[in-house]
């Protein structure tokens, strides 16, 4: 099913949560891909980080017909040969590390989202006049929810994303959604090693379910 860039960035906004995943088992991340459907999440991001991340990516794009309202998207791209290739195996977003200005045309010609990395507040006006809709703060744990509270009044109607040590609790989400964030990217704080080791998909729904009530909660506590 296909989705328009406002559909797309309407359902990150609705989540709260990007989730952030790569395993070079194509059975593994299809049972985290409907895990995380299942604990109520309809964005998706794969990320591209190991040699068979394409052919995975092949298997996981054809895996998610069955869930016809999931919005699957491709992350850790570097270049615009690399978006290219994944939006034609389907990519409905693209989330990169690095503020690459040479993405841009290319989701735009594919009319996807384009999501890059930014650590400053130049990389960030910058990636927003190149038509970035939703911004990566990238690595969060490093910049902190004090960067974009300190921000945000600077360039009012940004859209936030940071990624890299946002941790699935109250207290931690909370700086993050007062400091005045879109949303949130989560990778290994939400995919626990020994959870995927041990396959425990039930546990890893549960926690899904939890940590987007914590969202909901936090932003009710704002009236957001």
């Amino acid at each position: 099913m296909e989705f328009s860039k406002e559909q797309i960035i309407s359902e990150i906004q609705r989540a709260g949560i990007v989730p952030a995943f790569f395993h070079q088992d194509a059975a593994v991340a299809k049972s985290v891909l409907e895990s995380c459907y299942r604990g109520g999440l309809r964005v998706f991001e794969f990320t591209n980080r190991g040699e068979n991340a394409h052919e995975v990516f092949l298997e996981l794009t054809t895996f998610a017909e069955k869930f016809p309202d999931l919005m699957l998207g491709i992350g850790t791209i570097m270049n615009p040969a690399q978006a290219e290739t994944f939006i034609k195996a389907g990519a409905k977003f693209v989330v990169s590390p690095i503020l690459r200005i040479e993405i841009a045309p290319v989701c735009k010609m594919y009319n996807k989202p384009w999501i890059p990395g930014a650590a400053t507040l130049t990389e960030i006006v910058t990636a927003k006049e190149a038509g970035a809709e939703v911004i990566k703060i990238f690595p969060a744990s490093v910049l902190g929810p004090k960067f974009v509270s300190a921000i945000t009044p600077v360039v009012p109607g940004l859209k936030l994303m940071p990624t890299g040590g946002v941790e699935p609790t109250i207290e931690n989400l909370k700086a993050w959604f007062d400091a005045g964030v879109f949303c949130v990217g989560m990778g290994s704080q939400l995919f626990p090693k020994k959870m995927i080791v041990e396959k425990n998909w039930h546990e890893l729904e549960t926690k899904v379910k939890s940590v987007l009530e914590m969202v909901r909660q936090v932003r009710k506590d704002r009236g957001r």
